[in-house]
C-alpha cells in the first residue's frame, strides 16, 4: 500500500532523516520495518512563532508497492537532420526550449552571444580583478545566461501559464539536487549550475542539436512579414522559418534591431532600487527569533512588500548566506544583483529593495516610447559608474544613514568582490525612488526588529530587475503579432520573471513550434 503522512517536527529532529522516517512509520501506524520506499514530497518551515517547527509531506510504500518514478527523464530523439529552429539565447528559456524541441524530434541551433561556462569564468573573474566588463561574457551574458551564475531560486508565482514541475524533473536529470521537488522555496546554487549548464549543453549536442558561441545576432532577415533567419555579427546569415527569441532582459542591442526593423514593442513596468546587505547571523536571529534552531535551519529568507506613495516598494532576489555580484554588461555602468553558493554559508544575506517604476514616472523619457524604461535605466547605471570613480567599484553608504540622508565616513566589510566607495546613494536615484526607499526602510525596520541598522549597506544600483520592454506576441501562437515565425520569449520578451517561468515560457512556444512544423 502506498498512502501519504503529514508531519510535523522541530528543527533539530527534522534534521535528522532516521527520525523523520520514523516518525512518518509511527504516524501512518506501520512497523519500520514494513515501510518497502519512502520519499519525502514537501517541507517547508514556520518561523512565524517562536516555537519553530517543519512541516513534511512524506510518501510511504509498504509490502510489495513501490511508489512511482519520482522525475519523468529527459527523452531525447535524434534529430539530426531533422527541421531545423533557431533560438537566439541559451538562457533557462532557450535552453530548456532547445530540450522540448529535441523531445519533439525538432533539430535545436543555438546561438550564445557569449562563452561556454569555462571560458565565462575567467570573464567573470576579470570583472573583480581588473574591473573589466566584456560586453558579450559577464554575469548577464554567456552559456546558460544570468541563471548560471545566481542563487538559483525555483520559486514562482506564476503557475497558469505551464507545466512548472517539468522544469526542475530536467533539471534534476541533469544534477541538481533531488530536494528542489519537495522544499517549499527551493534552490540549486551558484556552484551547483555550471555544472548543470554544461550537462544539458551535452544533451542537446548528444541528440544531434547545435549550441553556437561568440555567435551574436545583428539583425533578422524577414519577408513578407515571415522570419527567414539571422544575420550575425561576422556577417553571414543562418536561414529557418522559426526564431525564437531568448534573450534576456540585458541584450538591449536586441531591442535596438526590433526598433529599427519596427518590430512591434511596448514599455512594460519594473523596478529600481539598491541591494541591501546584512551580516547573515543578524537576518539569522530576526527571523528564527534568536532561538538555538538555528543551529538545525538554513539561513534565513525574508520577503518584504509595502506600498508607499502609490507604488510597491518590495523586497527582490533575496539571497541568504549569498553575495553581491557585478551584473554589468558594458563597462561605462554599475549593476548590481545577488547570488548564493547551495550552502548558503556566506557570512553576509543581502537583497534587492526596489521601487515599481511606471509610465508616469519617466515623462522626460516617455519620448523613446517602447525603450523609455531601457533609456532610464542606462542612464542610471552610468551614473552609479561616475559615483563608484568609474570603476565598477559600488556606491554604498550604511542602511541607517541612508534611511536619515547622511553620508556614512567609513563601511563595514561586504561581500561585493570589486569593492564599495562611500556615496551619497540617497542622493543617487531620483527622488521619487530615494523617498520611497526611505520610508519602505523605515517600516521595514518596524516589522523585523532589528533590520534597519548601520550594521548594513545599502549599494547601488538594482536597476535590472525585470524587462523594461515587453515584444508584443499573439498568446495563442506565441508569435509576434506581425511577424510570422518569430516567438518572443521569456524575462526578455517580457513575458517572465526568473528561471522557473523563463523555462516554462521556453517549454511552451517549443510546443507551439512543433503544433506548426509537425516532423
Amino acid at each position: 500500500m502506498v498512502r501519504e503522512v503529514a508531519l510535523t517536527l522541530d528543527p533539530e529532529s527534522s534534521a535528522d532523516v532516521d527520525k523523520v522516517k520514523k516518525l512518518a512509520a509511527r504516524t501512518a501506524g506501520v512497523p519500520l520495518q514494513d515501510i518497502s520506499e519512502w520519499r519525502i514530497i514537501h517541507r517547508s518551515i514556520d518561523a512565524r512563532r517562536k516555537n519553530i517547527r517543519v512541516h513534511f509531506k512524506v510518501l510511504i510504500a509498504t509490502g510489495t508497492d513501490l511508489l512511482a518514478p519520482e522525475i519523468t527523464p529527459f527523452r531525447p530523439r535524434n534529430v539530426t537532420g531533422k527541421p531545423e529552429v533557431i533560438i537566439v539565447g541559451s538562457g533557462p528559456a532557450g535552453l530548456l526550449a532547445a530540450l522540448r524541441l529535441i523531445e519533439l524530434g525538432i533539430k535545436p541551433v543555438v546561438l550564445e552571444r557569449g562563452n561556454d561556462v569555462s571560458l565565462r569564468k575567467r570573464d567573470i573573474a576579470r570583472i573583480s580583478r581588473e574591473h573589466s566588463v566584456n560586453p558579450d561574457s559577464n554575469y548577464c551574458f554567456g552559456e546558460g545566461g544570468a541563471g548560471t551564475f545566481s542563487d538559483g531560486k525555483l520559486y514562482t508565482r506564476s503557475h497558469k501559464r505551464g507545466n512548472n514541475l517539468r522544469v526542475f524533473e530536467l533539471l534534476c536529470y541533469h544534477g541538481a539536487n533531488r530536494n528542489i521537488l519537495y522544499e517549499s522555496h527551493p534552490h540549486i546554487g551558484s556552484d551547483k549550475l555550471p555544472g548543470i549548464v554544461q550537462k544539458i549543453r551535452k544533451s542537446i549536442t548528444d541528440a544531434g542539436g547545435t549550441i553556437l558561441f561568440q555567435t551574436a545576432v545583428k539583425d533578422f532577415i524577414i519577408k513578407d512579414n515571415k522570419i527567414a533567419g539571422v544575420t550575425i555579427r561576422d556577417g553571414s546569415k543562418l536561414m529557418s522559418n522559426h526564431v525564437i527569441l531568448a534573450t534576456g532582459h540585458s541584450a538591449r542591442d536586441i531591442y535596438e534591431i526590433l526598433l529599427r526593423r519596427k518590430i512591434e514593442m511596448q514599455f512594460k513596468q519594473f523596478a529600481v532600487g539598491v541591494r541591501v546587505e546584512h551580516p547573515r547571523l543578524l537576518i539569522d536571529n530576526i527571523q528564527y527569533h534568536g532561538t538555538q534552531a538555528v543551529r538545525y535551519l538554513p539561513a534565513a529568507s525574508y520577503s518584504l512588500v509595502r506600498q508607499i506613495d502609490g507604488r510597491g516598494v518590495y523586497s527582490f532576489c533575496m539571497c541568504p548566506g549569498g553575495f553581491v555580484i557585478p551584473s554589468a554588461t558594458s563597462g561605462n555602468e554599475v549593476v548590481l544583483n545577488g547570488m548564493s553558493p547551495s550552502s548558503r554559508n556566506s557570512k553576509f544575506s543581502n537583497s534587492g529593495i526596489v521601487v515599481e517604476v511606471k509610465a508616469e514616472d519617466l515623462s522626460e523619457y516617455m519620448k523613446y516610447e517602447a525603450m523609455a524604461g531601457v533609456m532610464f535605466q542606462g542612464e542610471i547605471e552610468r551614473k552609479t559608474w561616475e559615483y563608484g570613480g568609474r570603476t565598477q567599484k559600488a556606491p554604498a553608504q550604511r542602511l541607517a544613514d541612508f534611511v536619515e540622508g547622511k553620508f556614512s565616513s567609513s563601511l563595514p566589510e561586504v561581500s561585493y568582490f570589486p569593492g564599495v566607495t562611500s556615496s551619497a546613494v540617497h542622493e543617487l536615484l531620483p527622488p521619487f525612488i530615494i523617498s520611497r526607499l526611505q520610508n519602505g526602510f523605515r517600516y521595514f525596520g518596524k516589522v523585523m526588529k532589528g533590520f534597519l541598522t548601520n550594521e548594513a549597506v545599502v549599494m547601488a544600483v538594482e536597476s535590472r530587475t525585470s524587462s523594461p520592454v515587453r515584444i508584443l506576441r499573439n498568446e495563442n501562437t506565441l508569435e509576434h503579432i506581425r511577424i510570422s515565425g518569430l516567438y518572443p520569449c521569456g524575462e526578455g520578451a517580457g513575458y517572465a520573471g526568473g528561471i522557473v517561468s523563463s523555462a516554462v515560457d521556453g517549454i511552451r512556444v517549443a510546443e507551439a513550434i512543433s503544433s506548426r512544423i509537425k516532423p
